[in-house]
C-alpha cells in the first residue's frame, strides 16, 4: 500500500483505502505492507521499492489517489510481471487496474442537502443556519479534474434546490493543511455561509473546527467523519466514496488469480462506490422534506433522469 499524501489518521481517504487492505487481510488471509509518501515526488520511490522486492515478493502494489498517476506511468512499464492498482486515476498499462469513482454523483446529493438547509431556519446541537443564506461553501485540497468533480457535483445539487443560493469555492493546494482549511472556512463562515462541504483530505480537519468556532455546519466526505473524526457535533452529512471497496475487490482478485490489469472500473451511486451518509449525531434532525428530496435526487440520478456535471463551469 501506497498512500496518498496526508497519510493515515486523515479520518478520510487513506483511513478509507486502509479500511479495505485490512479487511482483505482479515477475510482473504493476505499480508501487507504500508508506505505513507510526505511528498509527490517520493511515490515514484515507494512503488518501486515494492516492485524490485523479491523478499517478501509483492503480488501487488496498490497506489493510492491520482497524484501517483504520473509516477505509476513510468513505473509500471518497469516491471511488467508487477501488477498495480491505483485509485483515483486511469493509467493506461497491461499490469495496472485502474478505478475511479463518480464523485460529481454524491456531491450533488450533499449539495442538495446544503442547499435545501441554508434556506431556513435550521438548529441542531450547538449549530444553526440564519435562515436567509445566500450562500454555502466548498474548499478543496489540491485542485485538478478530480476535485472540481467534487465541486461540480456540490454547485448543481445546491442549484437543484434553490437557483438563489451561491456557493464559494476556494482550494487551499494541500490535503495535509488543517490550518489552511480552517482558515479557508472561517472566511466562508463569516461571508455568510452556514455549510460548508470539503474535499481536502486531512485539510478537512480544519474545516470542522471551524465550524465548532462559528456556530455552523460541515459536510464530511470519503468517510462517515461523523464515526472517524471528533466533529460529530458539527458535520450533517458526509459524501462517503467506498475506496475501501476498490482496495478490497482488487487484493481478492489477486488472491482469486483473477486480476485483469489494463482495465478501468468506476463507481457511483447505481454500484454503491458513493453516497450520502447523515451524520451519527446530527443526522435525526435533518427534516423528513429534505431528507426525502435527497433521496429523490438519488434516484433520479440512478434512473438516468438527472445528469450530474463533473465541470464547475457547467454546473
Amino acid at each position: 500500500m501506497v498512500y496518498a499524501t496526508g497519510g493515515l489518521g486523515d479520518g478520510s481517504f487513506n483511513d478509507q483505502a486502509q479500511t479495505g487492505i485490512q479487511q482483505a487481510a482479515e477475510e482473504l488471509d493476505l499480508s501487507f505492507d504500508e508506505s505513507e509518501p510526505d511528498s509527490v515526488s517520493q511515490f515514484s520511490t515507494y512503488q518501486t521499492q515494492y516492485a524490485q522486492s523479491t523478499d517478501p515478493d509483492y503480488d501487488l502494489v496498490s497506489c493510492i489517489g491520482f497524484l501517483q498517476a504520473d509516477a505509476l506511468s513510468q513505473t509500471a512499464p518497469d516491471y511488467p510481471e508487477q501488477d498495480f492498482m491505483i485509485v483515483d486515476s486511469v493509467v493506461d498499462a497491461d499490469n495496472v487496474r485502474s478505478y475511479t469513482f463518480k464523485e460529481h454523483e454524491g456531491s450533488y446529493l450533499v449539495g442538495q442537502l446544503a442547499g435545501l438547509l441554508t434556506t431556513q431556519s435550521f438548529s441542531a446541537g450547538e449549530s444553526s443556519t440564519s435562515g436567509d443564506s445566500t450562500n454555502v461553501g466548498f474548499v478543496g485540497g489540491v485542485e485538478g479534474a478530480l476535485i472540481k468533480k467534487f465541486e461540480a457535483g456540490f454547485i448543481a445539487g445546491v442549484k437543484a434546490a434553490s437557483d438563489d443560493v451561491d456557493v464559494q469555492s476556494t482550494y487551499t493546494g494541500s490535503f495535509s493543511d488543517p490550518s489552511a482549511g480552517q482558515e479557508a472556512a472561517l472566511s466562508m463562515y463569516s461571508s455568510g455561509a452556514d455549510i460548508v462541504y470539503h474535499a481536502a483530505g486531512n485539510t478537512g480537519t480544519g474545516v470542522f473546527q471551524a465550524a465548532r468556532d462559528e456556530g455552523k455546519f460541515a459536510i464530511g466526505v470519503d468517510r462517515d467523519q461523523s464515526v472517524t473524526t471528533d466533529y460529530q457535533d458539527v458535520i450533517l452529512a458526509s459524501m462517503v466514496k467506498r475506496v475501501d471497496t476498490a482496495v478490497y475487490n482488487a487484493a481478492e482478485a489477486t488472491v482469486n488469480d483473477s486480476f485483469e490489469g489494463g482495465t478501468a472500473t468506476s463507481l457511483g451511486l447505481a454500484e454503491e462506490g458513493v453516497d450520502i451518509v447523515y451524520g451519527t449525531e446530527l443526522g435525526d434532525a435533518i427534516p423528513d422534506d429534505v431528507a426525502s428530496a435527497v433521496a429523490s435526487a438519488r434516484d433520479a440520478i440512478i434512473n438516468g433522469d438527472v445528469s450530474v456535471p463533473t465541470d464547475p463551469s457547467n454546473a
